[in-house]
């Protein structure tokens, strides 16, 4: 006999909870495509030369010679990690060159801010903040220039094909800052949770789409957009004003839900992210 929390088997076995069950159950899952993306995929840690110092960062490709279309990952706020490396395998299996930067290279190395990191510590949040304060607009363009230059310089990569770049979280306005930098080059991008995108300053991210060509994907989480319901109109309003391909979209999950290990993932809602994603590169990037 079950309730809502615990199943109970007739041989009076140790109960388990249906919620441990479930978590159990997206491990297991987890665990299987990590085991399928990396068996379809080819994984390198590289070193990048930028106007301002030399980026690690990580890179994935089909196995084969390809070639096949470029993407750059911007990640969120806590960079380069282990999560970020199983999302590259997973974009990559899809058939795809996809470079995963560290961000904040100017400041360390991946993974930043390091092991055993507890948001919930102001101390540990401090050096999100200090990581954070290393990114200038003029430096994200520096950046974006020489990671898709080195995406371009892989022999895997097909540059008659355009490019496709997606932020998450603080990768938001680096993701609309790039698809305006390298116009000609961006054919795609997408930003899941983004922070920022629409500010009342005159850097706003949103101000730079008449600089772009791309199609956007805007997935929101439902909190930011509560805390500034009027930014999506403000989005909608410039990509229509522009006649650009679009689709903004609140999600029904929190800021940071597409990102696993986070304490508000969602998987639900992040598979139906992912799920957005894959037709806009396959319309841009054919």
């Amino acid at each position: 006999m079950c309730d809502d929390d615990i199943c109970q088997d007739p041989d009076s076995a140790p109960s388990l909870s249906r919620r441990a069950f479930g978590l159990s159950a997206a491990a297991a899952a987890l665990a299987a495509t990590r085991v399928q993306a990396a068996a379809v995929t080819v994984e390198k840690s590289v070193d990048i030369t930028t106007p301002d110092g030399v980026a690690d960062a990580a890179l994935f490709h089909p196995q084969g010679r390809g070639p096949w279309p470029a993407v750059l990952v911007w990640t969120d706020n806590q960079g380069l990690r282990p999560v970020f490396r199983d999302l590259g395998r997973r974009l990559a299996a899809q058939g795809y060159v996809v470079l995963v930067p560290n961000p904040f290279y100017r400041k360390r190395r991946a993974p930043t801010p390091g092991d055993g990191f507890d948001f919930a510590k102001p101390e540990d949040r401090s050096q999100i903040t200090a990581l954070a304060a290393t990114l200038t607009p003029d430096g994200t363009e520096r950046d974006a220039v020489a990671f898709l230059a080195f995406l371009d310089a892989q022999p895997q990569t097909d540059k008659r094909k355009k490019a496709g770049v997606q932020g998450y979280c603080m990768g938001g306005p680096l993701t609309f800052r790039t698809a305006a930098v390298a116009a000609n080059r961006v054919g795609a991008a997408a930003t899941f949770h983004g922070g920022g995108l629409v500010t009342a300053t005159p850097a706003s991210p949103h101000l730079l789409l008449p600089q772009t060509k791309a199609e956007f994907l805007c997935c929101v989480a439902q909190n930011d957009d509560k805390t500034d319901p009027a930014a999506k109109d403000k989005l909608n309003a410039a990509f229509d004003a522009l006649k650009r391909p679009h689709h903004v979209e609140v999600y029904s999950a929190d800021h940071g839900w597409t990102v696993k290990g986070s304490t508000v993932y969602n998987d639900a809602e992040a598979e139906r992210a992912w799920a957005a994603l894959l037709p806009v590169y396959k319309r841009n990037l054919a």
